[in-house]
């Protein structure tokens, strides 16, 4: 069963912290929607548990997303001179909402779309110094606003509490949407593991499968078709795939007059697909149709967990690839011709410092390289910095595919590569791939999530 499959093979006792959520919000019970995904499944609680006990922290509790928890008004009052409502719940705590959002934020059928839970309301109409003329909780404990021009919204107590403006909130919301918490790991990493057809066909299988590959980055899934179009069954579960300048999918086989490097016999170093795109595809699946008889092992490293490593032992080298962008270019014929050119920092990370994706291909990374002479050493050295812990082998990740094998991973997290092979007529190695973006896989992880779980 993928149940015991994916919790036995989880994780190995080397696990790194990622981030710190610190967010003990409005103590009045309740959890957030993806803690209540992993805790009610058997294997995912467990796989839970064993990040907690290696130093990732779950995301703290979020109160009340759940309607049966959500406490009730005990009142409201608002405060006139800060333009600001101030709602007091049963049981403890208190939230403050501006008069802006909350009339911005009406959810009367005038001004939001109810069957496309969509604005309605014009920013042109929206009064941004508006008022209040009263505010009450309602006999079926809403909270209820009527403007000065008379108009009246009414707020659910859940949809106000989950929209807290509390620091702790709405950093424990924004995990809750994107689920942006990893667990790190190392060369003992156990790849989490299950079935492909029960991915295929039962949504716990598939909020299993997408929960560890958010978390993880890398899934592999077993028993799939030894034939060609298994990767693209398996993109229907989710949506669509992307489509490149190498097509919906692509075989990547030793071949004559090879298009890309992938697509030769030697060894691939460690990199990510497509960093000549300003926007690379951030899932990749690879089905094994055939493997090389010797040789061409598969490597992976966790670049996150590299890149804070960085971090911390080189910060000029981390600062240096966080903020110089490099030139990458890739060229010619395959689905259509192409010539794409862009320019990525090999580190990105978010206004907080969080690294978000790494962009590197040594392959495809161009000769022109748009910086000042006096910043080209410092480049190169933070590069080398960067893949020499990369290629520790406390650090690379190697397994070997056997036909029926589709891995999953994270192409803005991982580096992927491989060793060189031997091409015999009798044993060619044959993988199908494809991509799928990030936004896509993370839609059907919510919709997966409320299917299974109840949750909005």
């Amino acid at each position: 069963m993928w149940t015991t499959t994916i919790a036995r093979c989880t994780l190995p006792t080397m696990l790194k912290r990622s981030s710190v959520l610190a967010c003990h919000v409005l103590r009045a019970g309740g959890r957030p929607g993806w803690a209540a995904a992993i805790s009610s499944s058997p294997s995912l609680h467990l796989t839970w548990r064993q990040l907690r006990g290696h130093g990732t922290q779950a995301p703290a509790p979020l109160a009340s997303t759940a309607l049966g928890d959500s406490p009730g008004v005990r009142q409201v009052r608002a405060l006139e001179q800060e333009r600001l409502l101030e709602v007091e719940w049963e049981g403890s705590g208190q939230s403050l909402y501006p008069y802006t959002w909350l009339r911005d934020n009406c959810q009367c059928p005038l001004c939001t779309l109810q069957s496309a839970q969509a604005r309605s309301l014009l920013l042109s109409q929206l009064d941004i110094h508006t008022g209040v003329d009263r505010v009450q909780v309602t006999d079926n404990n809403k909270v209820s606003i009527v403007w000065p021009d008379q108009h009246t919204s009414e707020f659910d107590p859940e949809w106000l509490r989950k929209r807290c403006f509390s620091p702790a909130a709405r950093q424990a919301l924004q995990e809750e949407l994107f689920l942006n918490e990893r667990a790190y790991w190392d060369s003992e990493l156990r790849i989490p593991t299950a079935n492909f057809e029960e991915v295929l066909h039962d949504d716990k299988a598939a909020l299993a499968w997408l929960l560890a590959l958010r978390r993880v980055g890398i899934v592999y899934l077993k028993g799939a078709p030894v034939e060609q179009g298994q990767v693209a069954r398996l993109s229907q579960r989710i949506g669509y795939l992307r489509l490149t300048f190498y097509g919906h999918t692509w075989q990547v086989q030793d071949k004559s007059q090879a298009n890309n490097v992938a697509y030769t016999s030697g060894k691939l170093g460690l990199h990510t697909d497509y960093p000549a795109l300003h926007y690379p595809p951030g899932v990749q699946f690879l089905h094994c149709l055939s493997q090389a008889g010797e040789g061409g092992e598969s490597e992976a490293v966790d670049g996150f967990h590299m890149a804070d490593q960085l971090r911390r032992e080189d910060p000029e080298a981390f600062k240096t690839l966080t903020s110089l962008r490099v030139d990458f270019t890739d060229t010619g014929s395959d689905y259509c011709d192409f010539m794409v050119q862009s320019k990525n920092h090999i580190i990105d990370v978010d206004s907080d410092g969080r690294v978000v994706r790494i962009n590197y291909n040594n392959a495809t990374r161009d000769s022109v390289l748009d910086l000042p002479l006096h910043q080209v050493q410092a480049f190169y050295s933070s590069l080398k910095a960067y893949v020499q812990l990369m290629t520790r082998p406390e650090n690379m990740l190697t397994y070997k595919m056997e036909p029926g094998d589709l891995v999953t991973f994270d192409n803005w997290r991982l580096l992927h590569g491989r060793k060189s092979f031997q091409s015999h007529p009798d044993r060619v190695r044959h993988l199908e791939g494809a991509y799928l973006d990030w936004d896509e896989v993370m839609s059907r992880l919510r919709i997966l999530c409320k299917s299974v779980h109840g949750e909005s």
